[in-house]
């Protein structure tokens, strides 16, 4: 039996590249962002969300646009979830993947959202997105690089069991912590009001800047084969409390301006 598991594992891997198959952020760190971003909406904005949504959170739709990476018509959202670039190239400068990425993503959903003569399906369906890739933008290896396609091909030790540093980044960190996402969301990092909003401010293109730095940061910091455990959870985790709470928080910013701004109304 362990052998036909075995099996069936290395198949899908092999099918399917780890990019694809990664839970960006995990379903803890996902349902985070959508929370604290509920609570960062104007009312007119948490209207508008609601009568999109039925009455269903943030928190609840955010993983959303992975749970349909299983159905084939969802094949051509894949390169939606990340952009990888080489090391020393900004998003700005890289050549752009002509079947899209995290950056051209996130603008397609909001020009959707503000059409007016899109169908509610097709809002709900972008909105959905949209509440997905505020928060991968944020995973720092969302900005990996291409050659080991944003760390799935760098392999680690996670408390003695074999992961890679995508995988850590997306989900380990955040699960050994053993917090459900209501009780992380409510013990993120205290920032003052001026802060929170030179952090609502920042455009996209800072996000992804944000997350390359980052990323290089831990890529110099986390060899391959390397051993992981408490310290380097000691060392990183306030880093995925930072940006989680980031994320929350322009995930409000960029709804607040989709659906209460001057020229939304």
């Amino acid at each position: 039996m362990k052998t036909q598991l075995a099996a069936i594992t290395l198949f899908f891997l092999t099918i399917f590249p780890q990019h694809i198959v990664a839970a960006e952020w995990g379903k803890t760190g996902h349902r985070v962002i959508g929370k604290i971003a509920q609570a960062h909406l104007t009312p007119n904005t948490t209207a508008a969300v609601d009568a999109l949504l039925d009455g269903m959170s943030l928190a609840f739709v955010s993983t959303y646009a992975d749970e349909i990476r299983s159905d084939s018509r969802y094949d051509y959202l894949d390169t939606w979830h990340y952009v990888n670039m080489d090391k020393n190239t900004r998003y700005s400068e890289a050549k752009k993947n002509p079947n899209g990425d995290i950056i051209t993503a996130i603008d397609y959903c909001v020009d959707v959202l503000k059409n007016p003569k899109k169908s509610k399906a097709d809002k709900v369906f972008h909105l959905k997105l949209l509440v997905h890739f505020v928060g991968d933008i944020h995973q720092p290896m969302h900005a990996g690089r291409k050659a080991d396609k944003g760390g799935n091909n760098i392999e680690l030790t996670w408390f003695g069991k074999p992961t890679n540093l995508h995988r850590l980044w997306d989900t380990n960190l955040i699960e050994h912590y053993k917090m459900s996402y209501t009780e992380l969301a409510a013990h993120l990092p205290k920032r003052s009001a001026e802060e929170n909003e030179h952090c609502m401010d920042a455009p996209p293109l800072e996000w992804v800047n944000e997350s390359q730095d980052l990323a290089n940061t831990i890529y110099a910091n986390t060899p391959m084969h390397a051993s992981l455990g408490y310290v380097y959870h000691y060392q990183y985790f306030d880093t995925v409390r930072v940006r989680l709470l980031d994320a929350g928080l322009r995930l409000a910013a960029t709804l607040n301006a989709i659906f209460d701004s001057p020229d939304a109304r």
